[in-house]
């Protein structure tokens, strides 16, 4: 179904509507929350990190990561009764967004989210051939399709309640996520996709 997701019904929100609808289903959650991010390069001008990586400023954005810490990692520190999970789907060459956000979320993989990073280039092996979607899927509750504008902005989300089509969904990139390497391994195996300041390091990320 992940093929078909543009084609079926659904609720278009607003970026605002977006947040305001998803966290009282995220506060209600008892099994897993999924999220599948398939894009290379997206803009987050609120956070003061990407807009230092933003004008090439890379030991700045990598400074404001590592000095909110505690504030990346409280989301999932504070998540009770359920499990968080994430699927990355990588290209090479890595865009700066990419090692810039691997390195971002790596603060979640440690305070406990469960994030596997999948190469594209698997994904013919796998029968995808098509542009995946980014999810966001909450249980068989709720499931949002989140929209970007072509520059890469948040522009919204198509907001999809039909249960079964949500468990269809989500046993595809249940798959998808089999299939991955683990964030913290695939770091400290491919140097490349780490910020340049990082990459010549030997220590492990952690």
């Amino acid at each position: 179904m992940l093929r078909h997701i543009t084609e079926v019904k659904s609720q278009t929100l607003s970026p605002e509507g977006y947040i305001e609808d998803f966290w009282p289903y995220f506060r209600e959650l008892k099994d897993t929350f999924w999220k599948l991010e398939a894009g290379q390069t997206f803009r987050e001008p609120g956070d003061p990190s990407w807009r230092a990586l933003s004008v090439g400023d890379w030991a700045e954005a990598v400074r404001l990561i590592d000095e909110r810490r505690d504030e990346i990692q409280e989301p999932v520190s504070e998540a009770r009764g359920f499990t968080m999970r994430r699927v990355r789907i990588v290209e090479r060459p890595y865009t700066a967004y990419v090692q810039w956000e691997l390195y971002y979320i790596r603060l979640r993989a440690l305070a406990g989210e469960d994030i596997r990073v999948l190469e594209s280039d698997a994904l013919p092996g796998l029968g995808v051939s098509y542009r995946l979607p980014e999810l966001v899927i909450l249980d068989s509750d709720v499931m949002y399709e989140v929209l970007y504008t072509r520059a890469g902005t948040l522009s919204g989300a198509r907001k999809i309640v039909d249960p079964a089509l949500i468990d269809s969904c989500r046993h595809e990139v249940e798959r998808l996520f089999d299939e991955g390497q683990e964030l913290i391994s695939y770091l400290n195996t491919e140097r490349a996709v780490l910020p340049p300041p990082l990459q010549q390091s030997r220590a492990p990320i952690a």
